[in-house]
């Protein structure tokens, strides 16, 4: 297969088989061509382009990137584009050989997830009861963060749920995660109560839109924005409003820490690890096991706040 004659057109082409081939997700997608036009730039300005481009070159961007103090995660995210834009390359013959192959990543820093103790999502649900500007955002609310701490699902995948997948008083929700690959995750009966409440409010609206010339919306939480349904941005910022009202600290909370109080607060009561793994849509068990040591340090902490052998000697009283 002939090389494409652009940096633009490599790109363009290696996304294009990241999303045909391997069902890679939107953001993921994103992300690679952010990073390789980066990339494609530097390379530009030294009037060389992918099909030249050597191990020297490429480790000098990196190093580069390291001089602008990016993050090593963000480092090595670059990496792993550029890699697998070299690796494509090889594969269907545009390259002779991979020059990135041996070139080894700066690492990520192992930072545990944050995550809430149960009176904190307690407090969390109830503020969604308590928010918004009518009776009927108070109960999207509440069906949102119900569902969301009940599901552990992520949250282009709540807020795009089809409401087709919430009828008929489901135990449990068909979820399409990353990739394009399906699981079940089952509901807690109060998120299912929170479910049938939002659905019945969520049509009486529909069929009043309809009466008047407009068109029903596919999906559980609809909005009329341009894709149709409440954005990963206005949820975000709901879960924040939510920890003001709930009184918990902010830094604490985002839709990704529900996730990650859903893994630990089930294995915390006896859930086992592929179980979670299944749950949570996770490819590889290795991604599920950090919140063994996300429990490890939180039991940790309990045995030094509360234990009284860790006490200061010095306070007997």
């Amino acid at each position: 297969m002939t090389a494409p004659a652009t940096q633009e057109l490599w790109i363009s082409t290696f996304l294009q088989a990241q999303a045909a081939e391997l069902g890679a997700a939107t953001n993921t997608l994103l992300a690679y061509g952010r990073d390789l036009k980066d990339f494609a730039a530097w390379l530009d300005h030294r009037k060389v382009g992918f099909a030249e481009a050597d191990r020297d070159q490429i480790e000098a961007y990196l190093i580069n990137c390291d001089a602008q103090g990016l993050a090593k995660s963000t480092r090595a995210r670059r990496l792993s584009a550029i890699k697998q834009i070299f690796r494509f390359a090889f594969e269907e013959g545009w390259r002779e050989a991979n020059p990135a192959i041996q070139i080894k990543g700066p690492g990520r820093q192992k930072r545990l997830p944050k995550t809430l103790d149960v009176p904190e999502v307690d407090r969390l649900l109830q503020a969604a009861r308590e928010t918004g500007r009518t009776p009927t955002d108070r109960l999207r609310n509440t069906c949102l963060m119900e569902v969301l701490y009940a599901t552990g699902m992520r949250v282009t995948e709540l807020v795009s749920l089809p409401v087709s997948s919430a009828r008929g008083d489901p135990r449990m929700l068909l979820v399409l995660g990353k990739g394009g690959k399906e699981r079940m995750v089952p509901l807690s009966p109060p998120a299912r109560d929170a479910l049938a409440v939002w659905l019945r409010v969520r049509d009486e609206a529909e069929d009043q839109l309809v009466a008047v010339g407009g068109q029903r919306s596919k999906f559980l939480f609809p909005s009329r924005g341009k894709s149709g349904h409440l954005t990963r941005h206005m949820f975000f910022l709901l879960v924040k409003e939510l920890a003001v009202q709930g009184g918990v600290a902010l830094e604490k909370v985002t839709p990704h820490t529900l996730r990650h109080a859903f893994a630990t607060h089930l294995l915390a009561n006896g859930a086992d690890l592929r179980s979670i793994q299944t749950l949570l849509g996770h490819a590889d068990v290795a991604t599920t096991e950090i919140y063994t040591h996300v429990l490890d340090e939180r039991l940790s902490e309990l045995v030094l706040e509360h234990h009284p052998l860790a006490k200061d000697p010095s306070n007997k009283g």
